[in-house]
C-alpha cells in the first residue's frame, strides 16, 4: 500500500498502535509516546478501527467528498460555448459573473485554456513512395561539441564546459526504404551540403537506388544557387517543405530522433572523434539489422533494390 510521503505512521504501525490501545490497555497518550506522535493522532486511528476495523487504518484521499458550491452546469456550459467563440478568459468572467480564478479552473479542465487547444486537429497524412529511389528526405541536427564529459554526466556543475562549440549531423532517408545515411559536418552552409548529398548519392548507388526527387526544409544551404544548379546536373526535383510544418519532412525527423537517442546519446564518449567513430557503425546497425515498425518489423535493407546475392557481397 502506498503510504502518505509524509505519514508518521505505516499500516504495521497503526496496527501496533491499536493493538497497545485495545489489548495491552494503554492509554492514548502512552501509545502515542512510543511512536512519536500526538494523543489527537492515535485516538484518530483508535476511533477509525473501532468504526471501520482494519480497513479503517488505510490512506485515505485529502479530496474532499463535495464542494461547498460547485460551479452550476449551466454557468460551465455557457463558458465552454463562449470560449469556443474565441472569447479570453476575462471577456468570459464579465459576461457570466463568475471570478476569473473560476473561468481559468474551468477552462483548464475542460482543456480549452490555450488557443491551440480551440483549433481543430490536423488530420495525420502517411505517406510511402512505391519505390526506393523516388524521394530522398535530407535534413540537418546541430550537436554539441564533446571536450570531455561534462556536469550532465558527472553531476558536478564544476565540470561544466562552454563555449566548445557546435557540429552538424547531416542526414538522408530514402523514403521507400528507409535506408539512412549521415555524416557529420563542421556546419550547415551550401558547401556542406552539396558534399553531403553528392556522398549519401554515391552511398545510395551501392544499393542500386537512384534518385529522382529531393525533399528538404527551407534551410539556407537547400535554398541556395548552387543546391539548386546541383540538383539540376543531378537530375533530381527538388521540392521543400511548408514553412515551420516539420511533420512533412516526418520521416527525417524520426530517423533524427532515433540517431539521438540510439547514438548520440546512447552513451557517455570521453570527446567528439569518439562518438564520431561510432556513427558509421550505428548506421550498419540500423540499416542491416534493426527491426523497423513501419516495414513489419524487418530492417530497413530488405525494402532495397538488390537481391539477396548483392546484399550478401555488401554486407561483408
Amino acid at each position: 500500500m502506498d503510504c502518505h510521503q509524509n505519514a508518521r505512521l505505516t499500516m504495521r504501525s497503526r496496527e501496533q498502535l491499536i493493538r497497545k490501545v485495545v489489548e495491552e490497555r494503554c492509554t492514548l497518550k502512552q501509545a502515542a509516546a512510543c511512536f512519536s506522535v500526538s494523543a489527537k493522532t492515535a485516538a484518530k486511528w483508535v476511533r477509525r478501527f473501532r468504526e471501520e476495523g482494519v480497513e479503517g487504518l488505510r490512506d485515505r484521499t485529502s479530496r474532499p467528498h463535495r464542494l461547498r458550491r460547485p460551479t452550476a452546469i449551466e454557468l460551465v456550459q455557457r463558458v465552454e460555448q463562449l470560449r469556443r467563440q474565441r472569447w479570453t478568459g476575462l471577456r468570459i468572467a464579465q459576461q457570466t459573473g463568475l471570478s476569473r480564478a473560476t473561468v481559468s479552473r474551468i477552462l483548464r479542465r475542460l482543456k480549452l485554456s490555450r488557443v491551440r487547444d480551440l483549433e481543430p486537429k490536423v488530420p495525420v497524412q502517411r505517406y510511402e513512395h512505391a519505390r526506393p529511389g523516388d524521394l530522398l528526405h535530407l535534413d540537418i541536427k546541430k550537436l554539441g561539441r564533446i571536450a570531455r564529459p561534462s556536469h550532465r554526466v558527472t553531476g558536478d556543475r564544476r565540470d561544466r564546459v562552454a563555449g566548445i562549440g557546435w557540429e552538424y549531423l547531416h542526414v538522408a532517408i530514402d523514403d521507400h526504404s528507409r535506408i539512412a545515411f549521415s555524416a557529420i559536418h563542421p556546419d550547415e552552409k551550401r558547401e556542406s551540403a552539396l558534399a553531403f548529398l553528392v556522398a549519401a548519392l554515391e552511398y545510395y548507388a551501392r544499393f542500386g537506388i537512384r534518385f529522382r526527387a529531393l525533399l528538404t526544409d527551407n534551410g539556407p544551404a537547400y535554398r541556395s544557387r548552387a543546391f539548386a544548379q546541383a540538383c539540376r546536373a543531378l537530375g533530381l526535383k527538388h521540392r521543400f517543405t511548408r514553412p515551420y510544418t516539420p511533420r512533412t519532412n516526418g520521416k527525417a525527423e524520426r530517423f533524427i530522433q532515433t540517431a539521438l537517442r540510439e547514438w548520440a546519446y546512447a552513451r557517455t564518449y570521453q570527446n567528439s572523434n569518439e562518438r564520431s567513430q561510432e556513427l558509421r557503425p550505428w548506421l550498419h546497425q540500423y540499416n542491416w539489422h534493426r527491426p523497423h515498425g513501419s516495414l513489419g518489423w524487418s530492417p530497413s535493407v530488405s525494402r532495397s533494390a538488390l537481391d539477396r546475392n548483392n546484399l550478401l557481397r555488401l554486407h561483408t
